[in-house]
C-alpha cells in the first residue's frame, strides 16, 4: 500500500500508521490505527508549534521517509527488524520516532524506546534534534544518557544513549525491562559494547517475546548481520549520490605535503563548498592545523577565508554542522576545512560539504596481550569506511571525493569490513562485565566475531591478579564492587584500596583526571616555552598523578573565586589548560563520589600534602597498577618493563621530563608502542612498596631479569614479614570483602 493512499484529506500534520490489529477505534478505514486531526501533540498533550510543521517537511524529504509504512508493518509483525541505509538517510533520527509512536499506540505497556550510539556527541545531538522534531522538551519526553551525564526522567519516552551505558544498565536490569523497543544504531562501527549487546540481546529476546529489536547499519554489514540473526526482515533505504571519485595512482600518498597541496588547489580553484580531510592520526590533525592556519593567511583574500576546524573523535568535541544564521550573514565568504581521523565520519552533519580528501590509511591502536601494551600501527582503512566517507558528500548536489590511493589499492589492500574493536582491544573491562551479568544467567555470549583466546586469557589473568575473581573463577565480592565503577578495572581497584589507605578524596581526583580527556591544551607552534613555564607551577615532586591533583585543585579554586564562567575559561586559556576537559573531570569526580556513597565505602577527609598522605596515595595506586611498573636500567631514562623486555621513555609532558629528573622505579598509567615508546602519567615508587602490595604469585610469574633479582633481595630483607602476610593483614581490615585476602594467592 502506498503512503499516498493512507493520507487523510485536509490533514497537514504527520500521519501515524499501524495495521488495524492495533486499532482501538471503530473506524471503517482499513490499515490505519487513527487518522485524526493531530493539532495536539499526543506525546505531551500540547498544541503543535509552527516549527513542528516546518521540520516535518524536512523529515518528509529524507530518503527513509518512503519506507515508513513498510517499517511500521514489519515492526508490528516481527521481533527483529534490520534497517540498511547510508549515514544521511535519516535512520538515526526517524526510526526512533516511529518506534516511539508504536510504544504510544500500545500505551507503553512494555516500556519506552532506547537508541544506542557509539559516540557521546551524536547521542546528545540526536536527542536535541529529535526533541525539536517531536515538539517536546529535551530531558522530559526525549532525553539522553552518556557517560557521567544523565538528561532523562522516569517519564522519558525516547532516550538516546551510548552503547556502553546501555551495557552497564544490564548489570542492574539484565533483561532491560523498562524498554519495549531497543535500537542498536551504527552497528557497522563494531565497538565492543555494540558487539556485546548484539550477543546478549539474543538471550533477552528469548526471555521477552514482547521486546522489539531494531538494528541500524550501513549496507556493507547487512549480509553478516542477516546470517548472525537469521531470517529477519530487512528495510533497505537507497539513495542516489552524484559523487565524482578521483583516484590517484600508486600507493597511498598520506603525507601531509600531498594532502595540503590538494587542499590549497581546491581553494584556489574558486569552487564553493566546505572540505573534509581524513588524516591518519591526531598528530597529523595538529600538524595540518598549524600549517593551514599559517599558509591560509597568505592566500588571495578574494577567494574567501579558510576556517580550519580540527575534529578529534576521541574527545568530547562539538559536531560539525551547518553554519548558523549569524555566520551565514558574514560579508566575506568562508570555506570551512574539517581535519579529522577515522571515526570522525559520524560527527559530520552538514550538507555544505562539497569536497572530501581521504588518505586511505589510519593509525590504529592494537592491543598486544602478551606485553600488555598498545601498539600504534599504520593500516589501510576498510572498504566500508571508504564508502561512508563518500556518503558525507550527501545527495543534495554533486561533490568530489579525492582518494589519495589507487583503485587497485582499494580493491586489494583494503579489507571489506572494519575490524571489530573486540579483536584489537584490551578485554579486561569487557570480561569483568561478562562475569557480572553471568550472575543473571547471561554470561555465555554468542559474539559476531569471537575475540582471540589469548586476549581472553590475559583479561582473566589480570582480573585474577586484581582479586576480582574467586578460587572458582567466578566474580568475587571484591570484583562485584569493582564492576560498579565505570572505569578501567585497575583504576577501580586503586579506588577501593584508597578506602583502606584513607586517601579516597585524592584518588577520586586522580581517577577523574585520567578518565577525562587530557587537561593540557593542544599547543600552537611557538607557544611551547610559555606553556611549560605555566605548567611548571603545578608540578609535584612525587609525580604526575600528584601534579594532576594540583591542577584540579587550582581549577576548583578558580571556579569558586570567579564571578563568571568566562573568568574560568580565561584562566584555563592563560595557563594552556583544556577547560572542557577539566569540566568533564569535575563531572566524573562527582559521579564517582556518588558511587562511593551509594555502596557505603569509607571516605576519609582530604589530607593532600602530608607525607603520610603521599605514601598512602602511592600505595593505593600501586594496588591497582602493580602490573604497570618499570625500572630505569641505566640511569638515563630508559625504563624496562617488569613483565617483558620492552624499553620506554618518559613522555615529554611528564613532570620528570620537564624537570629533567629520572626516578629509578615508576608506575605508569599507559604505555604505547610507536615511533616513540612513551609511558604516560608516571609517579615514583619503590621496590619495597611493590613487594608489599603486589600479589606474591604475580611476582613469581615475572620473567627472570635484573629487576626481579632486586625485588627478590628486597623480599628477603622484608622477612620474616612476607608479602602474603602483609596482604592478609590488610585484608583483615578490608570492609569490602568477606574473603580472607584481597588478592588471590
Amino acid at each position: 500500500m502506498e503512503e499516498e493512499e493512507l493520507d487523510c484529506p485536509n490533514s497537514s500534520s504527520e500521519k501515524r500508521y499501524f495495521p488495524e490489529s492495533l486499532d482501538s477505534s471503530d473506524g471503517d478505514q482499513e490499515g490505519i490505527l487513527a487518522c485524526e486531526d493531530l493539532e495536539l501533540n499526543p506525546f505531551d498533550g500540547l498544541p503543535y508549534s509552527s516549527r513542528y510543521y516546518k521540520l516535518l517537511k524536512e523529515r518528509e524529504a529524507l530518503p527513509i521517509w518512503k519506507e515508513k509504512y513498510s517499517f511500521m508493518e514489519n515492526l508490528l509483525q516481527n521481533q527483529i527488524v534490520i534497517v540498511s541505509g547510508d549515514a544521511d538517510c535519516g535512520r538515526s533520527s526517524q526510526v526512533p520516532q516511529w518506534c516511539a509512536e508504536y510504544c504510544l499506540s500500545i500505551h507503553y505497556q512494555h516500556g519506552g524506546v532506547v537508541c544506542t550510539q557509539v559516540h557521546r556527541q551524536t547521542a546528545v545531538q540526536l536527542a536535541l534534534r529529535v526533541a525539536d522534531e517531536m515538539d517536546v522538551n529535551i530531558g522530559h519526553e526525549v532525553g539522553y544518557v552518556i557517560p557521567f551525564e544523565n538528561c532523562c526522567t522516569s517519564e522519558t519516552i525516547l532516550r538516546y544513549c551510548t552503547d556502553d551505558m546501555l551495557q552497564r544498565e544490564m548489570m542492574s536490569n539484565p533483561f532491560l525491562g523498562s524498554y519495549g523497543v531497543i535500537i542498536l544504531d551504527d552497528t557497522h562501527e563494531r565497538s565492543i559494547a555494540t558487539d556485546v549487546l548484539l550477543g546478549l540481546l539474543k538471550d533477552v529476546l528469548l526471555a521477552r517475546p514482547e521486546l522489539k529489536l531494531i538494528i541500524n547499519s550501513s549496507p556493507l554489514l547487512i549480509s553478516k548481520l542477516s546470517s548472525y540473526y537469521g531470517n529477519v526482515p530487512l528495510i533497505e533505504v537507497k539513495t542516489k549520490r552524484p559523487v565524482e571519485v578521483v583516484y590517484l595512482s600508486g600507493a597511498p600518498k598520506g603525507s601531509l605535503e600531498s594532502v595540503l597541496r590538494l587542499l590549497f588547489e581546491i581553494h584556489q580553484s574558486g569552487e564553493k563548498g566546505d572540505v573534509v580531510v581524513f588524516l591518519a592520526c591526531e598528530q597529523d590533525i595538529e600538524n595540518a592545523y598549524e600549517i593551514v592556519c599559517q599558509e591560509g593567511s597568505n592566500l588571495n583574500p578574494d577567494l574567501g577565508e579558510l576556517v580550519v576546524v580540527p575534529l578529534y573523535p576521541k574527545e568530547k568535541c562539538a559536531l560539525f554542522k551547518p553554519n548558523d544564521e549569524t555566520e551565514q550573514r558574514c560579508q566575506v565568504y568562508q570555506r570551512r576545512v574539517v581535519l579529522t581521523t577515522s571515526s570522525g565520519e559520524s560527527l559530520i552533519w552538514s550538507n555544505t560539504i562539497k569536497f572530501v580528501i581521504d588518505v586511505g590509511v589510519e593509525r590504529r591502536k592494537v592491543y598486544n596481550p602478551r606485553i600488555r601494551a598498545t601498539s600504534l600501527i599504520l593500516q589501510p582503512i576498510s572498504q566500508s569506511q571508504a564508502e561512508i566517507r563518500k556518503q558525507i558528500l550527501g545527495s543534495s548536489s554533486s561533490g568530489k571525493l579525492f582518494c589519495l590511493y589507487s583503485e587497485e589499492f582499494a580493491s586489494k589492500d583494503m579489507r571489506p569490513l572494519k575490524v571489530a574493536e573486540m579483536q584489537e582491544a584490551n578485554l579486561t573491562s569487557m570480561v569483568l562485565f561478562m562475569k557480572r551479568v553471568d550472575i543473571a544467567g547471561l554470561g555465555h555470549c554468542d559474539f559476531m566475531n569471537r575475540p582471540a583466546p589469548e586476549s581472553l586469557m590475559q583479561a582473566l589473568e589480570d582480573l585474577d591478579y586484581l582479586a576480582a575473581l574467586d578460587n572458582d573463577g567466578n566474580l568475587s565480592e571484591f570484583g562485584i564492587i569493582m564492576s560498579e565503577f565505570p572505569l578501567d578495572p585497575q583504576l577501580s581497584k586503586s579506588i577501593l584500596a584508597s578506602c583502606e589507605f584513607d586517601c579516597v578524596d585524592e584518588m577520586l581526583t586522580i581517577a577523574a583526571m585520567v578518565t577525562a580527556p587530557s587537561c593540557f591544551s593542544h599547543l600552537p607552534r611557538g607557544t611551547e616555552e610559555a606553556a611549560l613555564t605555566c605548567w611548571k607551577t603545578f608540578l609535584h615532586p612525587e609525580g604526575d598523578h600528584f601534579t594532576l591533583i594540583n591542577i584540579y585543585k587550582a581549577y576548583q579554586d578558580t571556579t569558586l573565586s570567579s564571578t563568571s564562567e568566562h573568568c574560568v575559561e580565561k584562566w584555563c586559556h592563560d595557563h594552556f589548560l583544556n577547560c572542557s576537559a577539566l569540566r568533564m573531570a569535575d563531572v566524573i569526580r562527582a559521579e564517582l563520589l556518588e558511587i562511593i556513597k551509594r555502596i557505603e565505602l569509607p571516605y576519609a577527609e582530604p589530607a593532600f600534602g602530608s607525607q603520610e598522605n603521599t605514601l598512602n596515595i602511592k600505595k593505593a595506586l600501586l594496588s591497582g597498577y602493580f602490573m604497570q611498573t618499570a625500572r630505569d636500567v641505566d640511569g638515563s631514562g630508559n625504563y624496562l618493563m617488569l613483565t617483558h623486555k620492552q624499553v620506554a621513555q618518559l613522555h615529554p609532558l611528564s613532570g620528570y621530563s620537564i624537570t629533567k629528573t629520572t626516578p629509578e622505579w615508576v608506575l605508569f598509567h599507559e604505555f604505547s608502542i610507536s615511533d616513540n615508546n612513551y609511558i604516560t602519567i608516571t609517579s615514583e615508587t619503590s621496590p619495597e612498596l611493590f613487594m608489599q602490595l603486589a600479589p606474591q604469585y604475580y611476582f613469581s610469574n615475572l620473567p627472570p631479569s635484573e629487576s626481579k633479582e632486586i625485588l627478590q633481595q628486597v623480599m628477603d630483607r622484608l622477612s620474616p614479614i612476607s608479602p602474603m602476610e602483609t596482604e592478609q593483614q590488610v585484608c583483615e581490615k578490608c570492609p569490602e570483602t568477606t574473603e580472607p585476602r584481597c588478592t588471590l594467592q
